[in-house]
């Protein structure tokens, strides 16, 4: 079907209105903050191993700038996340969940103020570590508040962004600002790799293998991503044969994904487990504690303990996400009321535990999955055989968004399309009346 004119200038104005928002984000990126050394901040993020390469990634490239968004969006995203799990064992938000749209906006609101919160405390926790490495001009109390005021302000920002993406343009408006930061530095991962290759000490068939390799990651992503277990469900009905007491059976899948946690395992695992060696890097310049130090070498990036507990994180973070965003016995007891029966299986708890069977199995699948695409890049970095950084966990998100945007497109076409056809319906149906 040809969508229709007006549906694509209404995706057109969403897609424009998604393109200033993240143009204003751009922008941000390249705004400094006030009192800062650009040289130290440089020095302290020449090793990418660290939770600051990690920000720096996901804000694109702001913390190396030390500039407005500096911190980015992940303070909301966590406290999105905060928020999401208490909702499902506190009773105070347990409670709201169950208001409908005045418990969301209850529950907005405290995401909102606890963004403030959570934002304070780590810009706090930031500029105080800034201090302490000589990033800073001045450490006097007026100098660390303006900074730490520009960095939650920067982080608020980012987050009404996202919430006006979300509502007025395409997509999820968090996903996308990430994603956006993500891709803003592939110019310079490639134009370094093409610069490597011109002065000889990066073979042109090292470059070429290492792409294939990228781009075989991305297809595997694409094909899990729209991996489905759908259970057939079976709704009784009256038999169309007019006799009495017959009865039919209307079958339906229940589709179940195979990753449905998303890029949050490997989001909160990555800020985790590289945060015992960020901090350990800032005292283990002054100290020979032997701990301090182990910590160093060995829970760095693309080192073996660092690849078991990334591994192990990932699959801890899967399962607890999981069973915070989805309930077997709430799915159950919907398929019992609307008089949906899994053949073979009793209505009610046999059900629950059916479905929290087939989960369990499907959730350590997705998490194998997660936990090999994020740890691709270290290996093979670890071996030699990459020549550049570029992180499972960004590819992830970059395909997971790319796929969700299209997706989104091709909603509102068809919608509009199935709008026009309506229209066209209605006069001829009013004509036979």
């Amino acid at each position: 079907m040809i969508p229709n004119l007006k549906g694509l200038s209404h995706v057109m104005v969403k897609v424009k209105y998604l393109f200033l928002a993240l143009l204003v984000f751009r922008i941000g990126s390249f705004i400094p903050v006030p009192g800062v050394n650009p040289a130290e901040i440089a020095r302290l993020l020449s090793s990418s191993h660290t939770l600051f390469g990690l920000f720096n990634t996901f804000s694109g490239g702001a913390l190396s700038r030390l500039s407005l968004f500096t911190m980015g969006i992940m303070p909301y995203i966590s406290m999105s996340i905060i928020i999401q799990m208490l909702s499902t064992f506190h009773p105070f938000f347990e409670q709201l969940k169950k208001e409908g749209e005045s418990g969301r906006r209850k529950m907005t609101f405290y995401t909102r103020v606890g963004t403030i919160l959570l934002g304070s405390v780590q810009s706090l926790g930031m500029v105080r570590l800034l201090a302490s490495n000589g990033v800073l001009l001045s450490n006097d109390w007026f100098s660390i508040f303006v900074i730490v005021l520009t960095f939650v302000t920067g982080t608020m920002t980012l987050m009404w962004l996202g919430e006006q993406i979300t509502e007025k343009g395409l997509g999820q408006g968090t996903s996308l600002i990430i994603f956006t930061g993500i891709v803003a530095g592939l110019p310079s991962v490639l134009g370094q790799s093409l610069e490597n290759i011109r002065h000889g000490t990066l073979a042109v068939s090292t470059f070429v293998f290492s792409l294939a390799i990228l781009m075989a990651v991305l297809y595997a992503i694409v094909f899990v991503e729209r991996a489905q277990r759908k259970i057939p469900v079976y709704y009784a009905r009256r038999a169309p044969t007019g006799a009495q007491g017959a009865v039919a059976q209307q079958r339906s899948d229940l589709p179940l994904k195979i990753n449905m946690t998303g890029v949050m395992p490997t989001i909160l695992a990555s800020s985790l487990i590289v945060l015992p060696s960020t901090i350990a890097q800032f005292f283990a310049a002054n100290s020979k504690n032997a701990v301090l130090v182990f910590i160093q070498e060995n829970l760095s990036s693309g080192k073996p303990l660092f690849m078991v507990l990334y591994t192990l994180a990932i699959i801890f973070f899967a399962f607890y996400y999981t069973n915070a965003v989805f309930n077997p016995v709430e799915m159950a007891d919907h398929l019992k009321k609307s008089g949906g029966v899994i053949q073979g299986i009793r209505p009610g708890f046999a059900t629950a535990q059916y479905i929290n069977k087939i989960m369990l199995r499907l959730t350590l699948l997705g998490a194998i999955y997660i936990a090999s695409v994020s740890l691709l890049p270290e290996i093979l970095s670890y071996f030699g055989t990459i020549p550049f950084s570029f992180g499972g966990t960004s590819l992830l998100i970059v395909a997971v968004v790319v796929m969700d945007f299209f997706t989104q497109i091709q909603t509102h076409l068809f919608s509009a399309q199935y709008e026009n056809v309506l229209k066209r319906y209605q006069p001829k149906k009013n004509r036979l009346n």
